[in-house]
């Protein structure tokens, strides 16, 4: 750090490593990509540390998924808040047999649940056991800026969000409590 040597003696180890706090890959050629930030890394109760952004990118390839927020610190496994494309439900509930048109209605819809667990069974299989997603919520509005919950740059803001879904998140555990393992 420039004019600062406390900050810069923290981040520079004996060896000269610069401790980022950025996960990241080399790859054959040595080039480094950055892949998760270290602080965000979820912990699970059985030990694997699992980068919940890579998750999110590729939760997010699900057609009608717009948001994804992966959940799991110190839980037996992993869990997920969604937020449906409201675009996609204006285009395709109706085709599911689906009366929701909205964001609220998409949250409490059971045929919607159902779709999307099918999608998610199939993204579910790319992925090691530790990082599969294994219950989830829908939630029925945005994470926006405004609301706190996303950086200006578009990065969820973990805490606030676990802050104001606590509840819902406590929920997806509670049901999860002597169900069935998949």
């Amino acid at each position: 750090y420039y004019k600062n040597p406390d900050a810069t003696a923290e981040t520079l180890d004996a060896d000269g490593w610069l401790h980022s706090g950025d996960i990241g890959t080399l790859d054959s050629e040595g080039f480094l990509s950055v892949t998760d930030r270290k602080k965000e890394l979820i912990v699970t109760s059985g030990g694997k540390n699992i980068g919940p952004a890579g998750l999110e990118a590729q939760l997010k390839q699900i057609p009608m998924l717009a948001q994804a927020a992966v959940i799991g610190d110190r839980r037996n496994y992993l869990s997920a808040l969604f937020v449906l494309d409201p675009a996609w439900i204006e285009n395709h509930a109706a085709g599911l047999g689906s009366e929701a048109r909205t964001l609220e209605d998409s949250a409490t819809c059971p045929r919607l649940r159902a779709h999307l667990q099918g999608e998610l069974d199939k993204a579910n299989t790319r992925w090691a056991r530790y990082e599969q997603i294994r219950r989830f919520a829908i939630l029925p509005e945005e994470l926006t800026v405004a609301s706190g919950q996303l950086t200006p740059t578009m990065k969820l803001k973990r805490r606030v969000i676990h802050e104001r879904y606590a509840t819902t998140i406590e929920g997806i555990y509670a049901a999860g409590e002597g169900a069935a393992e998949r």
